[in-house]
This record gives structure tokens, C-alpha cells and sequence, in this order.
């Protein structure tokens, strides 16, 4: 499927940053559609299966991290939160709420279209994957499903699109250790620089989530200072068992 059909979503009220946006993705072939208040815009999000959202924070109704969130009680889409808000809090914030990704105005065109390539081109590989493989992956006690489910012992909580590939990629290649930069090119797709703390929150929120069902199995994902991340498996009580296609493997190696 050809980028040419992928359907994009704007939620922003500035007339000028809309159509500026418009005019960009659509000469790369996506199709565009507008909503100009947190209310239209999350409406319209939850009722139509855009290919990715492109949310501001600064909303009529209802800002854009609230909007963000509600949509990730129901929804996968990519999240690709544009906004003059650019203190590290903010950041953070927007990716506790379940952003992919963080742009701050003033922006280049250019940079939001490549980045919005990168996570639809992401998407778009595992969609293809998911039809001739299972991306479960069993760690110790936990499961992690494809529906971004990740259980233990019965208990469930749900992981968003990029905290799932992040795990997936780490785990997958167990006691190696990868660098923020590596990460981003790898899971995100990134060939340029970017604030690594895109990382490091994504990190944060997977750490979280695993202490929240199995207090203290953060520890699976040791941080090494000035250097990256990787996943131990010394920390299990069991090796570390992947049911994975060996076409995704290729995928995640080096």
C-alpha cells in the first residue's frame, strides 16, 4: 500500500499552520483532513481509522493532551503531537498520554513530513508482519500480545504502539546493549538528530507499567549511564522464551 492512501488527520486552530501542513502532505500523496477544536478533532478520530493525527496542545474545548489520551483508551493511531509547548514537562506530558512523537513550533515542514513517513512506513511493516506472524512475546511470567496487551498472571494493561515496539525491540535481542541513537533510528526510524528524550520517556513509561502489574520487574531494563539501554535476562527466573516469525528477527537484529 502506497503512501499515496494513507489518510491523515489535523487538529489544529491556526488557519496558516493548517494549510501550511495541508499543502506538504499532500504533495507527498496523503490525503488530508481538518478538525480545528480538541472536541471535532477527537470526534472525528474516534468514529473514522486515520492512518496517523497530528494533535496541537493548545485547543479550543479541550487541549491536546486530554485528547491524546482518551483516544489511547480506544485507539492505536500514531499520535504526532505539534505545539509551541516545549518545556521538558510538557514533553514528558504529552508522552505519558501516548504521543509517538513530539514536534515544537516553529517547525520545518520537511522534518514533521519525514517523521510522519517514518512512523506511517512503521505502521504499515507491522500491519504486513501481523498477517504472517505472532508478535507474542513471553517473558518470564509476563506476556506481551499484538494487540498491545501487555498480562500478568491476569492481570492486563495496555502498552501504546511505540512503547510496544520499544519492548519488542529490546527484548528480542536480550543482553545487548543499544544506544539512544540506535533506538531511534531503529524503532522510530529516525536517520536524523532527535531529542533523546523520546527514549528516555518511552523507557520511563514501559518501566512503569511493568512495576504496575509485577512491582520491581522494571529491573528487566537496565539503563547504562552515557551509554544506552538493554534488557537482562539474568534478572529472570526463566530464559527468555520469543514466539516471533523469523521475518520480524531480521527486523531487529543489527
Amino acid at each position: 500500500m502506497g503512501l499515496q492512501s494513507q489518510q491523515i488527520l489535523i487538529v489544529e486552530d491556526e488557519l496558516r499552520i493548517r494549510n501550511l501542513l495541508r499543502l506538504y502532505l499532500e504533495k507527498e500523496g496523503f490525503l488530508v483532513e481538518e478538525a480545528t477544536t480538541g472536541e471535532s478533532g477527537l470526534e472525528k478520530a474516534l468514529h473514522f481509522d486515520y492512518d496517523l493525527l497530528i494533535l496541537d496542545v493548545m485547543l479550543p474545548s479541550m487541549d491536546g493532551f486530554f485528547v491524546t489520551s482518551r483516544i489511547r483508551q480506544y485507539k492505536t493511531t500514531p499520535i504526532l503531537i505539534l505545539t509551541a509547548k516545549d518545556s521538558e514537562m510538557d514533553v514528558i506530558r504529552g508522552f505519558e498520554a501516548g504521543a509517538d512523537d513530539y514536534v515544537t513550533k516553529p517547525f520545518s515542514p520537511r522534518e514533521v513530513v519525514h517523521r510522519i513517513k517514518s512512523v506511517v512506513r512503521r505502521k504499515q511493516d507491522v500491519n504486513h508482519q501481523n498477517l504472517t506472524s505472532l508478535r507474542r512475546l513471553k517473558l518470564r511470567d509476563f506476556i506481551v500480545e499484538e494487540d498491545h496487551k501487555l498480562s500478568f498472571n491476569g492481570r492486563e494493561i495496555h502498552l501504546t504502539p511505540k512503547e510496544y515496539d520499544l519492548l519488542f525491540y529490546l527484548a528480542t535481542s536480550p543482553d545487548k546493549l543499544f544506544s539512544r541513537k540506535h533506538l531511534l533510528q531503529n524503532v522510530w526510524n529516525y536517520d536524523y538528530s532527535v531529542d533523546y528524550r523520546t527514549v528516555d520517556t518511552h523507557i520511563k513509561r514501559i518501566r512503569e507499567k511493568l512495576d504496575d502489574i509485577s512491582p520491581g520487574s522494571s529491573s528487566m531494563i537496565k539503563t547504562i549511564w552515557g551509554l544506552g539501554y538493554k534488557f537482562e535476562t539474568h534478572l529472570l527466573k526463566h530464559l527468555i522464551t520469543i514466539v516471533l516469525a523469523a521475518s520480524f528477527l531480521d527486523t531487529c537484529r543489527l
